[in-house]
């Protein structure tokens, strides 16, 4: 067995950490014409691999995720010992031929490692299935190092063609992340130009499609989404009293439910939006008393760590046989399953459910609480984003029907003064 190489720098995570954020790795030799990096990046720093090629030359490639803040497994996750051990397992089979050789990576490549990155992260891998749907064989096969502005621009206005604008941003975002990161572990990928010019985003792309619903149309689809099954209206209840997302309502649990105080919350789990560790961070989010009482309900009888909204799974379900006389099995809801029925509820209240999706209920939450004055600060936190994020999405909406709420606080000298107010008198 090779020996080990030691580096005080790179040995523990304690030491690791407190290296300045960098591009380039650090390397230490362990062995002739091998050495192994560490990478430090704002999250979890990287681990590579630095082979001669027998040319005079040589190739890196990132084998693996430092255990800088998650446990060490051996496989995603590797110390500075087992990456000594990956470094030299890759360097073998670059030089035995089987294809991983440190050649430049290419785009779909590049897909792939971002696709494993955010499963490390806890992130939302439909990022990369986002793009892979959209993307031809053609520019897949391109190298990220020698792919052109012009190639990326051209498919991204391929796109707009077919895709709404914010839709188009959000899957050229995704290949620009994937891309960034390839950048991010191979050195010979000098200038991120062609991505940054090719996939710009299209401006104004988030405007004017948001639809907010008045509350009797909210009520109207909370009332057919009943009628399908009394999950499914619970689900939609609780998204269009929260404004929380699909994914964060389907990770909340029986425990999360805080009803045995005069005022009820959820414990809200956050999403796995936004960039870095995704940390699952859980807020407590106001409810009222009577949709606490429902949930107490369905929830009576379950682990605390049980899912609190549930989907009935038995297709079985009306069949009142002994053998089925127990209660069926109980899932969790996942990220498509509301889609048809929440269409279904919503023609049956003459509305197109094209344009009326469940997003709606979380536009109209949050509108809902800006116009009753609640600081756009508390309204962020309820909803699990940013400032900046409602102020460029909502605020030209607020413009438009906040007026009521500044005229109150209107001068208008032509109206009589209220009996009550007493005038001041000079001072000489």
């Amino acid at each position: 067995m090779p020996r080990k190489a030691r580096a005080v720098k790179l040995e523990t995570r304690a030491a690791r950490l407190k290296l300045p954020v960098a591009k380039k790795p650090i390397f230490t030799k362990i062995g002739p014409g091998l050495g192994v990096g560490y990478r430090r990046n704002t999250t979890a720093g990287t681990w590579v691999v630095r082979a001669a090629d027998g040319k005079g030359g040589n190739w890196t490639k990132a084998i693996g995720a430092a255990d800088d803040f998650d446990e060490a497994d051996g496989k995603v996750v590797l110390n500075f010992w087992q990456a000594q051990d990956r470094a030299r397992a890759v360097a073998r089979a670059g030089r035995a031929g089987d294809g991983d050789d440190g050649r430049p990576v290419t785009i779909a490549k590049a897909l792939d490692q971002y696709e494993a990155d955010l499963k490390i992260r806890g992130g939302d891998t439909g990022n990369v299935a986002r793009v892979r749907a959209h993307l031809a064989d053609t520019l897949a096969e391109k190298t990220v190092a020698l792919v052109t502005a012009r190639d990326l621009r051209s498919w991204r206005d391929g796109l707009a063609k077919e895709l709404a604008p914010a839709t188009v941003n959000r899957t050229a975002n995704g290949l620009k992340a994937a891309l960034n990161l390839a950048a991010d572990h191979d050195e010979r990928i000098s200038s991120r130009r062609a991505w940054e010019t090719g996939l710009a985003s299209i401006r104004d792309a988030e405007e004017a499609r948001n639809v907010i619903l008045p509350e009797t149309a909210i009520r109207a689809i909370i009332d057919k989404s009943n009628e399908q099954s009394a999950e499914f209206g619970l689900l939609v209840e609780t998204a269009a009293v929260t404004g929380a997302r699909i994914s964060q309502l389907a990770r909340l649990e029986v425990e999360d439910l805080q009803d045995d105080r005069s005022d009820p919350r959820l414990m809200m789990p956050s999403s796995r939006k936004g960039r870095g560790e995704k940390k699952i961070a859980r807020r407590p989010v106001p409810i009222p008393a009577g949709l606490a009482a429902k949930l107490r309900t369905v929830a009576m009888g379950r682990p605390t760590d049980a899912p609190l909204l549930v989907k009935q799974t038995n297709k079985l379900r009306n069949d009142t046989s002994e053998k089925n006389a127990a209660a069926p099995p109980l899932a969790r809801w996942k990220k498509s399953d509301h889609t048809r029925p929440f269409a279904r509820a919503v023609k049956a209240t003459g509305q197109n459910p094209d344009k009326v999706t469940l997003y709606a209920l979380r536009h109209s939450s949050i509108v809902r609480q800006l116009l009753a004055g609640v600081p756009v600060r508390v309204v962020a936190v309820n909803h699990d984003t940013s400032v900046v994020m409602i102020e460029r999405t909502y605020s030209r909406y607020i413009g438009d029907h906040a007026d009521a709420l500044a005229r109150v606080a209107l001068l208008d000298i032509a109206a009589p003064p209220d009996g009550n107010v007493v005038r001041i008198a000079s001072v000489r």
